[in-house]
């Protein structure tokens, strides 16, 4: 008899979704895992070379330290406990943003559910932020939907292009290197992942002839019917140009592409230069051949930028030009999840809706927005410096986002090294961590051109711990260095990498 009892367990290894055991997360994968039980050791008291294990995995602010914006978390505080309103050490005008939120929930409390599509002063302050953002082009409140941070917009929108069999199979296109979020998605739908590869000699530009390579082959074994893009992009930190934009939308309506445009970055740009653009500025500037036409979905959130607050889980989408009829399903869609957490809702509506000239918290929000944004500014100027100064190492400019995706170069010793049970720049990072404490994401995990490796790592430890992580990375004793026969880079140089 079965340990289970006579008849076992009904879900087994074997007997679950296969779809799900193809789903990968780099960015919270066995790196991070290892992380957090060297931390537990740390506290136990095992020695270890450092003192601390300092995390660079993954894109979330607050937890690295960046302080909340003042105004925002004073008007969350007030919707949620409505008797600091009667508090005079609030300033009015964040009380008559909370009134306001209120006044739009069920029974004026963040505790009732909202309508699925998201509170209806949000939508309203979010569709006139797009229109302020993109020069006054319309943006209908009907086509704005909340969204339980922009990874749920983008579920949601994968949901609804996913169908057909073998060949007819949907196939949607990402860039690689991808945030492997896109990646998980169509391993659980059971879509087919098309990569186009960005390219790193031209700080990782898109190309259109290498769309066009994508796309040709793809044909030959499934439907491609989407275009996603990452702008400014992680985890690679470029920033799109406008003419590339023009190119990716006249490619979709060349080949009958919807644009998925994820653009939760949008406030981190950093190099002199480049500038953001959104996908429905350009679309609509085109002129009306590509605005009455293209398919377009555009993503934001509350997670990124400089708000930084992840844990809120807010964002939206805005669709553009769908099909009425599917419109209907996806409201019917966005109804079983019954409604976004509706603290994140009220936070997305501050972060379109913030303090205005002449308010009582203009020039402090104003002060806390520079402040984080210069100081990932530099953040991203001291990173590239550092990297580039380091053998083997070469980093392109951080032009935005929150990421540095340097390319590494391995010995054939490491290589041979790391072969028998991980990928070479996997083999590079865990020996980071075990050895320094030092907690990047490699790139193998976000995908990279074959006999290429990389790691990606995030600007947003505070000052002090990025100069120690860059120094750490550069004094450190893992890197192989290239035709040294198996000679690791580091203080001793007759060191040889073990099994």
């Amino acid at each position: 008899m079965s340990e289970n009892g006579p008849w076992g367990k009904v879900l087994t290894i074997d007997t679950m979704n296969p779809t799900v055991k193809k789903v990968e997360y780099a960015v919270r994968g066995p790196i991070v895992q290892r992380a957090v039980q060297i931390e537990k050791e740390l506290r136990e008291g095992v020695k270890k070379p450092f003192a601390e294990v300092i995390k660079a995995n993954i894109g979330d602010a607050h937890a690295m330290g960046q302080q909340p914006i003042t105004f925002f978390r004073q008007v969350l505080a007030m919707c949620s406990y409505p008797e600091l309103l009667n508090d005079s050490s609030f300033p009015e005008d964040a009380k008559h943003r909370a009134r306001r939120i209120l006044q739009s929930c069920g029974g004026s409390s963040l505790g009732a559910y909202s309508a699925s599509q998201g509170i209806d002063c949000v939508l309203q302050d979010v569709a006139r932020y797009i229109e302020r953002r993109d020069g006054g082009i319309p943006c209908n409140p009907e086509n704005v939907y909340l969204t339980t941070g922009a990874s749920d917009g983008i579920m949601t929108m994968l949901k609804l292009l996913v169908c057909g069999e073998d060949e007819g199979r949907t196939g949607v296109m990402i860039s690689i290197p991808q945030y492997p979020l896109y990646s998980a998605a169509l391993a659980e739908l059971g879509a087919v992942q098309i990569n186009y590869y960005l390219n790193e000699d031209k700080c990782w530009s898109m190309d259109l002839s290498e769309l066009k390579r994508s796309l040709k082959e793809a044909r030959r074994h499934c439907n491609p019917r989407a275009l996603c893009i990452i702008n400014p992009g992680n985890p690679t930190g470029q920033v799109q140009s406008r003419d590339c934009i023009e190119d990716v939308i006249r490619f979709a309506a060349k080949e009958r592409l919807l644009l998925m445009a994820d653009e939760v970055y949008q406030d981190n740009v950093y190099a002199e230069g480049c500038e953001f653009h959104s996908f429905k500025k350009v679309l609509f500037e085109m002129g009306p051949e590509y605005s009455d036409s293209v398919e377009l979905v555009s993503f934001h959130s509350t997670s990124k930028c400089y708000m930084g607050e992840c844990g809120f889980r807010g964002g939206y989408m805005e669709i553009i030009n769908m099909d009425p009829e599917v419109k209907a399903q996806l409201n019917k869609l966005v109804s079983v999840r019954l409604c976004p957490p509706v603290p994140g809702q009220a936070l997305m509506g501050l972060v379109v809706n913030p303090p205005q000239p002449g308010e009582p918290s203009y020039i402090n929000f104003i002060k806390e927005r520079s402040a984080t944004l210069s100081a990932l500014a530099e953040k991203a100027r001291l990173t590239e410096e550092i990297l580039n100064t380091v053998p083997g190492i070469s980093c392109n400019p951080v032009q935005g986002a929150m990421y540095s995706f340097p390319s590494i170069s391995l010995s054939k010793a490491a290589i041979e090294e790391a072969a028998n049970d991980q990928a070479p720049d996997m083999f590079y990072c865990m020996r980071l961590l075990e050895e320094t404490g030092i907690c990047l994401v490699p790139g193998s995990g976000f995908g990279q051109k074959d006999g290429t490796y990389h790691f990606r790592m995030t600007i947003l430890p505070p000052m002090d711990k990025l100069k120690v992580l860059l120094t750490k990375v550069k004094d450190c004793s893992l890197l192989p260095l290239p035709g040294h026969q198996g000679e690791c880079w580091r203080t001793d140089k007759n060191h040889k990498l073990n099994k």
